[in-house]
């Protein structure tokens, strides 16, 4: 039992982080069955996962903006090597306590598998949401290369991934926001395009890997399907009505199901 105090309404950060210089943030619940930490996407922040953590009762949540981004922006370098490092260290602390499960959010989904793979006794389960694998199946309307000037880019992607409405509405600090996050977000897209990774055939910790039934679905039922070729142990869940940013908009769909997939893999031993 985690003798750290609850906090029911949601993320706060905390104060000693295990990495210098990376924002942190947690809540904690009562007689906790495990450490949920959540790794986001490009262009986003640890807070996006508010609404997720607030809907995980059985889980203490830990979220944190990843190097680059927001409350992290000042750390260096930002390859996927670092990220991993990140990870790692916030998992060996939780590990202190109990069984630790990732979830990972897109290119987040491509660092809980790294870490996953590096420190396999570490994580009991991982559990990632439409994370982009294009070295085992590229899109067919793969962009071109990041643009040379990490703002343009931060807002040409955000306009893509969200919305040019989206974008409209928020106001010109928060544009600059995410224009500051650009730098770390160009980094996430290049390292998507130098190969592999990692080999998802050597992977031996329980993963599921997860995406909505929007406009890409196609694309994703045709990367699950290459998952499980090459590594059968691979669950593949389609949600309905889910788009690419379901821990926003479902978040207690995905809280259910983190649940379901723990509670199974509990009963496997």
């Amino acid at each position: 039992m985690s003798s750290a105090p609850v906090t029911p309404l949601g993320l706060h950060f905390v104060a000693n982080s295990p990495v210098p210089g990376l924002a942190v943030a947690e809540r904690r619940v009562h007689d906790p069955e495990a450490t949920l930490i959540c790794v986001h996407g490009g262009l986003d922040r640890g807070g996006s996962f508010a609404r997720l953590a607030r809907r995980t009762e059985i889980f203490d949540v830990i979220a944190y903006d990843r190097r680059g981004y927001q409350g992290s922006r000042d750390l260096a370098p930002l390859d996927l090597t670092h990220h991993v490092d990140d990870l790692l260290a916030l998992t060996r602390e939780a590990a202190l306590r109990g069984p630790v499960i990732y979830f990972g959010h897109s290119y987040g989904g491509v660092i809980t598998l790294g870490a996953a793979q590096r420190e396999r006794s570490l994580v009991s389960l991982v559990m990632n949401y439409e994370s982009p694998m294009p070295w085992l199946l590229a899109r067919a309307d793969r962009h071109p290369a990041p643009s040379k000037d990490p703002a343009t880019e931060a807002e040409l992607f955000f306009r893509r991934v969200v919305s040019d409405a989206a974008w409209d509405r928020l106001s010109e600090h928060e544009r600059n926001s995410r224009r500051l996050d650009g730098p770390a977000l160009v980094s996430d897209l290049m390292n998507l395009r130098v190969g592999a990774p990692f080999e998802v055939a050597d992977l031996t910790t329980a993963a599921a890997y997860v995406h909505g039934d929007g406009r890409l679905a196609p694309y994703y039922r045709a990367l699950c399907e290459q998952i499980v070729r090459v590594n059968p142990r691979f669950t593949t869940i389609e949600l309905e009505h889910a788009g690419h940013g379901a821990h926003l908009s479902s978040p207690d769909r995905l809280a259910t199901l983190l649940v379901e997939l723990w509670r199974q893999q509990c009963a496997l031993g």
